[in-house]
């Protein structure tokens, strides 16, 4: 390894180890009660070391200052795969309840990203490659978050034994600090996994939600469990039932990880060939196997390339649903 390399690896841990948290969660990580020491770990239903430690570290921090007074805690881990060994969706997100000896490791998404003619930050359906904070790159950000209020909007009809029926989903926003204080801004959040793929539209005008010529709109019901988002971060609807109902009105902590310099140190030790646990760092081994290096694309550096394409493109009038057969 050159001086220069060996410069950069070291630069990306010392970082690491600088920020607020950091000093946090080495204090958290040393009362960890042996009931949570069970779940930690890089197995399947577990959770890894740094991640429980940074959620813990922000949730302890939230409580003291009096920000939150949810008895529990969320974590997610956007280095897993998004399907476990068994082929079911693979578990990355944690809700923590400490004074009930409560863990549980579920699915959730990541962000998709884009595939643009000046750059490509797409992700792949098993394993998130591409991360940033810039508004539109419909990536994950990693980092300390709160959760918010939450919203329930009207999507369309769907049919179910032969019925056509409203869909509502509701949105849990998050309020983020740092590197994720634009959250609102990129209307991140967490939501069901659940969106409604438009195919038509039926008169309805007794609908409070018809449009001013009477018509909603119709179409089936696409269930994406365990796949990527938006951006935002997605659960199975009976699991987004449980968390919504766990922090709205009684909002607690979430961390995200990875954070940009998490991404940048693992990129460093990748390329000179260094040991992360060596290092002390962490990514799941068989997403790193498949992505090769993660990257880090900062809002300086993506948000001008996302401007501009949006500026390129046409500006085509909206088009009306066809009338359901």
């Amino acid at each position: 390894m050159s001086l220069k390399s060996l410069h950069r690896v070291l630069f990306g841990i010392l970082f690491a180890l600088s920020s607020p948290l950091a000093a946090q969660a080495a204090s958290a990580a040393s009362d960890i009660p042996a009931w949570l020491q069970a779940h930690v770990g890089t197995g399947e239903g577990k959770i890894a070391p740094v991640v429980l430690e940074r959620a813990r570290a922000l949730y302890v921090k939230n409580r003291q200052s009096g920000k939150v007074s949810n008895p529990c805690y969320l974590a997610m881990d956007a280095t897993r795969p998004s399907t476990a060994p068994n082929g079911a969706p693979g578990a990355r997100f944690y809700v923590i309840c400490e004074a009930d000896r409560s863990f549980r490791a579920v699915s959730s998404g990541y962000g998709n990203g884009r595939k643009l003619q000046r750059a490509d930050f797409s992700n792949g359906r098993q394993c998130a490659k591409n991360f940033s904070n810039a508004e539109g790159s419909k990536l994950t950000m990693g980092g300390a978050y709160t959760t918010a209020e939450t919203r329930t909007s009207f999507k369309g009809y769907y049919s179910q034994s032969g019925q056509r029926k409203p869909f509502y989903r509701t949105f849990l926003l998050f309020d983020g600090e740092g590197d994720t204080e634009n959250a609102r801004e990129r209307a991140i959040g967490g939501h069901p996994a659940v969106f409604l793929k438009w195919q038509c539209r039926f008169k309805n005008p007794s609908s409070p939600n018809a449009d001013k010529e009477g018509y909603v709109p119709y179409g089936n019901l696409v269930n994406y469990t365990g796949g990527r988002s938006n951006g935002c971060t997605t659960w199975s609807p009976a699991v987004s039932d449980d968390i919504i109902e766990l922090v709205d009105g009684n909002p607690t902590s979430l961390y995200i990880y990875p954070e940009g310099r998490d991404i940048d140190a693992v990129a460093n030790a990748v390329r000179t060939g260094s040991s992360l646990s060596r290092a002390g760092l962490y990514w799941n081994a068989a997403c790193l196997s498949a992505i090769g290096a993660p990257k880090f694309w900062p809002k300086r550096t993506l948000q001008p390339v996302i401007n501009n394409w949006r500026q390129s493109l046409p500006s085509n009038p909206p088009r009306d649903l066809p009338i359901c057969k």
